[in-house]
């Protein structure tokens, strides 16, 4: 049987670290093939963080991370390590020193990151599934632009002891998969708790959907009402706060906690980073304490505000991201004003650390759009049933 680089027509897995492992158990992922973010450790398998000189300056690791050994206990082979924006630090899925992989879905678009790899993967059909990592929303961006489902879980459910971080606050790992069944026994694998039995409510996010042109929003609402078997899905507001001012809290905490992990790393090798990641360290670095003070002011704020939304068993609704994936020929500036529009969206999960599923429900322009499903903290397995069995 061909490799999977003679089979990797997407540039999705990663040269420099083979691995292959074929299960022999049996259970309920028996016969599924999967593929791993290269910011994972994988025992006696190097782990580039998307970065050659974080490969070449870093040992091989000598511990496989915990999820991989329930995964394989599972039924399920690993088949390789896939690509990853360099050190996890993008959305877009760009990376100058091993490729950008394909959007097969939209081959002139970005196939966005930083899961670049895994969500390239599971939508050419070369594994089943493939686990990423979402921070600020690199599983969740990536699963709308190339039309697959992708999941973030609550914060800190899951152990991320064998992982690269970025920035621990806001770390998860993720999956994607092109069926929900997979994604929800995933889920039952990962999550290690029971699936909380309760009639849930459904709410529309006004200011998530506002952002989108008129058409585009009610052509999305349409879609997952239809999806959810609902009609009359009320809107509910976030009240006094503005998506704006809520991603420039989330960019102040995240970047200050990236610094703190890698600024002395990247200071050292700073003329080994691409360009888009180089300048959001350089910006990182600028970040006072004064700034991180506030900002963890402000997203008390914000939990709180969610947490009133999320109650009573209430699932959120909200697109995905601003729009279908940038193309690839796009400027630097039309590059920054997607990730900064989009991060009004993808910040409310990463800010409260709550779990979110990406739905593939639109092809807009010839190319996927996704709709979102929003829950309160720990309702994983619920709202993941939800996409699977709608109640």
């Amino acid at each position: 049987m061909p490799t999977i680089f003679e089979r990797d027509n997407v540039n999705a897995f990663c040269k420099h670290a083979p691995i292959e492992i074929i299960s022999t158990a049996s259970g309920p992922l028996k016969g599924l093939s999967f593929g791993v973010k290269d910011n994972y450790d994988i025992a006696g398998v190097p782990t580039s963080f998307g970065s050659p000189a974080w490969l070449h300056s870093h040992p091989i690791p000598n511990k496989t991370a915990e999820f991989i050994e329930a995964l394989l206990h599972a039924g399920a082979s690993l088949i390789g390590k896939t690509h990853t924006d360099e050190l996890t630090y993008s959305i877009l899925g760009m990376n100058p020193h091993y490729g950008t992989p394909v959007n097969c879905a939209a081959p002139d678009r970005v196939p966005g990151g930083s899961s670049s790899g895994s969500a390239a993967a599971v939508a050419a059909g070369l594994v089943d599934f493939a686990i990423g990592s979402d921070t600020g929303g690199s599983v969740r961006a990536p699963a709308s632009f190339c039309g697959i489902y992708g999941f973030r879980p609550t914060h800190g459910c899951i152990s991320l002891a064998e992982a690269r971080p970025l920035a621990k606050s806001f770390d998860t790992l993720g999956w994607f998969s092109r069926d929900a069944q997979i994604l929800l026994e995933l889920g039952k694998i990962l999550l290690k708790g029971p699936t909380p039995i309760y009639e849930p409510t459904f709410a529309y996010i006004k200011e998530a959907f506002d952002l989108l042109p008129s058409a585009l929003a009610t052509q999305s609402k349409e879609a997952v009402s239809k999806h959810l078997n609902l009609t009359d899905i009320p809107t509910i507001s976030i009240g006094s706060g503005h998506l704006k001012d809520w991603t420039e809290t989330f960019r102040i905490l995240q970047a200050a906690e990236a610094w703190k992990e890698h600024g002395q790393w990247v200071q050292s090798h700073i003329q080994d980073i691409g360009p888009g990641v180089k300048e959001r360290f350089e910006a990182a670095k600028l970040i006072n304490e004064e700034q991180v003070l506030k900002a963890k002011a402000e997203q008390a704020e914000i939990i709180l505000a969610m947490q009133k939304l999320l109650s009573g068993n209430t699932f959120l609704i909200l697109p995905t991201v601003i729009d279908v994936a940038p193309k690839l020929n796009s400027s630097m500036e039309e590059f920054d004003a997607f990730r900064k529009n989009t991060f009004q969206l993808l910040c409310i999960a990463g800010l409260c650390g709550l779990p979110q599923v990406t739905l593939p429900l639109l092809q807009i322009e010839g190319a996927p759009f996704g709709i979102s499903i929003l829950g309160n903290r720990n309702m994983d397995l619920a709202l993941l049933e939800q996409i699977v069995a709608p109640k």
